[in-house]
């Protein structure tokens, strides 16, 4: 199996050597094309305005001067055009992925254009407590518990346009209490913070920040962290609302 890791925490993030050791237990040709630097809410954009570089770091080791996206486009369609990776593994992301931050996420918005590639594709994020900060967040329960996760859900029928959503839970491993298969949840709050600065040469600036919320919706992959269950979702890039799909027909 050849295999390809990637995240948007950048090539050097603790993150990305834990999902190594998970994929060292899979094969051992494993390639690793990750940003050069950190592109945590990247989305799913691509760098269009300016040429990307391409650094080599070791055997099958690169990083790009752009988004996750654009490291898996690079990966697939230059690096390894003549044989392409049969799963990609994104992440392990410092920090939750979950509801609806999955549309900012550069963690699974890298699995999801390995999706659109047709490749099987699963995002793996270890949620951290507030009293964790950067290199302190724990990666144990990613470290202990990812491997019988990936090794799960390889073992069912790959469903094209899909990925997998993974979200390890912020306690001990001996403290989690399995594997839910759960729904993308939905906060019911705006959590959106806004921090205003003055910088050293007087001019404004502005700070995006984004709230935990403790709204937990029963049955959502919110729940299922919070009660210390690792949370899977399956997700997919197909946006239309089916639901909606009559009633507009029938207005135009």
């Amino acid at each position: 199996m050849r295999i390809l890791l990637t995240n948007d925490d950048g090539v050097h993030a603790p993150g990305l050597r834990v999902l190594h050791e998970i994929a060292c237990a899979f094969s051992d040709d494993i390639w690793i094309v990750a940003p050069d630097e950190e592109q945590s809410g990247a989305g799913h954009s691509l760098m269009l305005s300016r040429p990307l570089r391409l650094r080599q770091h070791g055997e099958k080791h690169y990083s790009v001067s752009g988004t996750p996206t654009d490291a898996v486009m690079l990966a697939v369609g230059h690096l390894m055009k003549d044989a392409p990776p049969d799963l990609v593994l994104s992440g392990v992301n410092r920090g939750a992925n979950l509801a609806e931050d999955v549309t900012y996420s550069g963690t699974v918005s890298a699995a999801m254009e390995g999706a659109i590639s047709g490749i099987r594709s699963i995002a793996l994020s270890q949620v951290y407590r507030k009293e964790h900060k950067g290199d302190a967040v724990p990666f144990d329960v990613a470290r202990v518990w990812g491997e019988r996760v990936v090794r799960s859900l390889l073992e069912l029928p790959h469903n094209p346009k899909t990925l997998m959503n993974v979200n390890f839970p912020a306690i001990a491993p001996d403290a989690v209490k399995g594997i839910r298969v759960a729904r993308q949840g939905f906060h019911d709050v705006d959590r959106t913070r806004i921090v205003t600065g003055v910088d050293p040469r007087g001019y404004p600036y502005f700070w995006f920040g984004l709230d935990h919320s403790d709204s937990v919706p029963p049955d959502s992959d919110l729940a299922a962290v919070a009660e210390g269950y690792i949370a899977v979702t399956p997700l997919h890039y197909d946006l239309t609302h089916e639901a909606s799909l009559a009633a507009v027909s029938a207005r135009f």
